[in-house]
């Protein structure tokens, strides 16, 4: 069963098209990273999927339910981390948690949420003297409040550092687990390749791509590298691991060799170094970052 259902969604501003005929499913119980560009309409998507606009055309269903006519019953099912939360300055950590509790008329407890999310200590400090960390944190915690089915976070590790990170990782995967499905938008792309199970790509209101890390970085074209340890290498043997079948680029670096291929190409490209009369030393190899596979499917006529 589809948590989120796009078909057909397209928003326009006036002249400005910002969703174009978007078909987007995410699945019960994954956890699914939502990438794009700035301007891409990401943001546009999840006021859709929230009911805070609507779309010029096509049917959007969150948890079964029409996101327009049953809105009411969307938001009671989910919760949501916005990206630019703000804190009413005179309550407390904890007051905000409870207001969150008394809105969905649910019976969790504003302190152990708190300690979730590591504000513990915080519990009676007002938000107004939070940083953005702490504040994103609060949100989170609010968010969580009911045991949503659906979490939709808003880039979540704004402010926060390398362990308030980790701690909002391990807090996705544990809502996961318990068979919440969560959507995840970010521009951090290590926290996406982190956490997700699938991941989609927007690019100027169209999905572009929608798979795994592992699936979009061996569709990319982005490829891996190989690095080749030598003494002598020459034209020659950048020439034949060039020739090789799956090799993109091959360049000399000092005593190295540095070759970008796909596929299975690595020994391949090894034998082809030595048969040109090259002593391979050592080698190494390294995947295509998040990052490369992001450049090569939102630049260029990808």
């Amino acid at each position: 069963m589809s948590a989120i259902e796009l078909s057909g969604v397209t928003k326009r501003y006036g002249d400005v098209v910002a969703l174009r005929d978007l078909d987007m499913s995410v699945e019960s119980g994954e956890v699914y990273g939502f990438l794009g560009p700035n301007g891409a309409g990401k943001s546009t998507t999840i006021d859709v999927l929230l009911d805070f606009v609507r779309p010029t055309e096509g049917e959007v269903r969150v948890l079964g339910h029409d996101a327009r006519s049953e809105s009411v019953a969307v938001r009671e099912r989910c919760g949501v981390l916005p990206e630019g939360f703000d804190t009413y300055d005179r309550l407390t950590a904890r007051q905000h948690v409870r207001f969150a509790v008394e809105s969905k008329a649910a019976d969790d407890d504003p302190d152990a949420l708190l300690e979730r999310v590591g504000l513990g200590d915080a519990v009676d400090r007002r938000a107004g003297g939070f940083s953005k960390g702490m504040t994103q944190r609060l949100a989170l915690a609010m968010a969580l409040v009911g045991e949503p089915d659906l979490l939709i976070l808003d880039e979540p590790s704004t402010g926060l550092d390398p362990n308030g990170a980790r701690e909002m990782r391990t807090i996705v995967r544990e809502e996961a687990d318990r068979g919440a499905t969560v959507f995840f938008s970010s521009h951090v792309l290590g926290q996406v390749e982190a956490v997700c199970d699938r991941v989609g790509i927007l690019r100027a209101g169209e999905l572009v791509a929608v798979d795994s890390v592992a699936g979009l970085r061996e569709k990319s074209g982005a490829g891996a590298r190989l690095e080749i340890q030598t003494s002598d290498a020459d034209d020659a043997a950048v020439e034949a691991a060039g020739a090789v079948a799956g090799v993109s680029e091959a360049r000399a670096e000092g005593d190295r060799l540095v070759v970008t291929y796909e596929g299975d190409a690595k020994m391949d490209v090894v034998n082809a170094i030595e048969s040109s009369g090259a002593t391979v030393e050592d080698f190494s190899t390294s995947e295509a970052s998040l990052e490369d596979v992001f450049a090569a499917y939102t630049e260029g006529e990808r």
